[in-house]
């Protein structure tokens, strides 16, 4: 198995564990309307590494902070919480920042984000190295979110 798997390694069809680390895919933002302070990201973050990361936070020229948050039943009504020490990012696994769940936050929005825009993030983890990845700006989709829960998204649910 070393073998083959050197072999792999040589013709490029394998990354090595420091050219792997963790990478993002199907990343994006919600769309927000002028006056509103906060808005969310989600995607879906690879990690190839062989040991567990977490996504701590992050920066981003549209907002004051980047923050990681998820969503806690507080007596029926679910509320967002910042996650102290990460997102868990599962070894050889993919996690998924999705509506409802773990999400990145901007807060202290600059501007809105308008549908069909790029916003830059740059994602900082616990052990891989910071990287910037461009979300496309998009409404919100139809199903997640929409459950008639309360939620303190500071105007999240705006379509």
């Amino acid at each position: 198995m070393k073998k083959l798997l050197a072999t792999l390694i040589a013709a490029g069809l394998v990354s090595t564990a420091s050219a792997a680390g963790v990478h993002v895919e199907d990343g994006w933002a919600r769309a927000t309307v002028e006056g509103m302070k906060m808005g969310g990201a989600f995607m879906k973050i690879h990690n190839d590494e062989a040991k567990q990361d977490f996504l701590v936070g992050g920066s981003s020229p549209v907002a004051d902070r980047v923050e990681v948050h998820t969503h806690v039943n507080d007596n029926g009504v679910m509320r967002m919480r910042e996650v102290k020490g990460g997102v868990p990012l599962a070894a050889k696994g993919v996690t998924e920042l999705k509506p409802g769940s773990y999400h990145v936050m901007f807060m202290g929005l600059k501007k809105p984000l308008k549908e069909g825009e790029k916003v830059p993030v740059t994602l900082k983890f616990k052990n891989a190295k910071p990287q910037t990845v461009q979300l496309e700006v998009k409404t919100a989709p139809q199903s997640g979110m929409d459950h008639g829960h309360g939620h303190d998204h500071g105007g999240a649910h705006q379509h």
